[in-house]
């Protein structure tokens, strides 16, 4: 059993009300009694996203759980260092992990118990390498929709091809595809508006002609289970922020609702509302890392692959990094620059000084060069 509200439990003297600390002084009392209830109430009050609702209360459960069910009021940064360190040495954990591990750790001392943190400077923070993407080339793109068609051929579903070609052909990430409604494709205007991305900006990217066709045809059929949902008195969506009470029929409007939803009703993990939910992302998933096997694609590509293509192609055909930094919705044009990195080498970058040693005939037959030995 997890421990419950911190009430008359002791705290360490070196953990302190932070009473006079700006960020958690402006913050409400809770309402809720149990410590997870505390936690998941603070990180909704704040707009967290549901993902890092999910990691930071696993993170909790681990941390409580390694330290035999302790309450965190109890400890301080012994415990936690303890803690990550086991992490990085025992369970071998990424550094991205590892700083995610600890950000959950600090949030529900600094956030929830609202305790200060004399000890949070002394915990090491390892250093997260910058890797460079891992990037399919247009034939692996085409491949890899290839084995996709099949397969909605074979099962007459076409919603996760269509995924795909969303993916590459404006850069969304996944969340950001499988989250757009209606009234998010300007087909007039050949505009597709991303609501609250990464960081919570809004951006306007490009809506493949070529996808209008297909886009359309699923609009129908979202708008074949929207009319169902009205008909039986389930319709309604999931609606952002304070948005569902200050337009409380908006979420039943067809403008609100998904332009890929799921085939049933399911239950709202937060409110308990039975509605209807978006595509989940494991399903795309798994439909993704079967047709990368099925194209013999030897890369350990990933749904979000398809954006580091998206990237890597157009500054390739010669769009300035700024207009790609915009439609990725990056806020320092340095995350951008990462794809320059691609672009460095192979026949496209810096030429091999084996290359020059080879007669200029042999360069001829080489597929993609030129007899300069530029990539064509």
């Amino acid at each position: 059993m997890l421990p419950s509200s911190p009430g008359s439990l002791p705290a360490r003297k070196t953990l302190r009300p932070s009473a006079a600390h700006g960020a958690t002084a402006a913050l409400p009392p809770l309402r809720s009694t149990k410590l997870l209830d505390q936690l998941r109430e603070r990180i909704r009050y704040l707009h967290y996203s549901r993902r890092t609702e999910e990691a930071y209360v696993f993170w909790y459960r681990a941390f409580v759980r390694w330290h035999g069910l302790r309450h965190p009021a109890e400890m301080g940064g012994a415990e936690v260092e303890a803690f990550l360190s086991y992490l990085a040495a025992d369970r071998g954990l990424a550094p991205s992990t590892h700083r995610q591990a600890l950000s959950a750790l600090l949030f529900l001392y600094g956030k929830v118990l609202g305790l200060s943190l004399p000890w949070m400077a002394e915990i090491g923070r390892p250093q997260t390498q910058r890797r460079l993407p891992v990037v399919l080339s247009v034939e692996e793109v085409q491949a890899l929709f290839a084995q996709m068609a099949a397969v909605a051929a074979a099962d007459g579903g076409s919603e996760h091809l269509l995924l795909a070609k969303l993916l590459y052909g404006a850069g969304l990430r996944i969340s950001e595809a499988l989250q757009l409604r209606v009234k998010d494709l300007d087909f007039e205007h050949q505009a597709l508006i991303v609501r609250s991305g990464k960081g919570g900006k809004d951006r306007v990217v490009m809506l493949p002609q070529t996808l209008h066709a297909e886009l359309r045809a699923q609009l129908a059929d979202a708008h074949r289970l929207w009319a169902a949902d009205a008909a039986s008195g389930q319709s309604g969506v999931e609606m952002p922020h304070a948005l569902e009470c200050k337009y409380p029929r908006a979420g039943h409007s067809w403008a609100w609702f998904w332009v890929f939803p799921q085939d049933h009703l399911s239950t709202d993990p937060r409110s308990g509302v039975v509605r209807r939910h978006h595509l989940y992302d494991q399903t795309f998933q798994r439909a993704f890392k079967r047709a990368v096997v099925a194209a013999s694609i030897t890369k350990p590509a990933t749904p979000h692959t398809l954006r580091h293509a998206f990237a890597t192609h157009l500054l390739q055909a010669g769009y300035d990094i700024r207009t790609v930094q915009e439609l990725l919705g990056h806020a320092d044009v340095a995350t951008t620059m990462i794809y320059t990195h691609v672009l460095k080498v192979g026949g496209a970058g810096v030429r091999s000084p084996l290359d020059a040693l080879l007669p200029p005939g042999r360069l001829r037959e080489t597929p993609g060069l030129t007899p300069s030995g530029r990539a064509v």
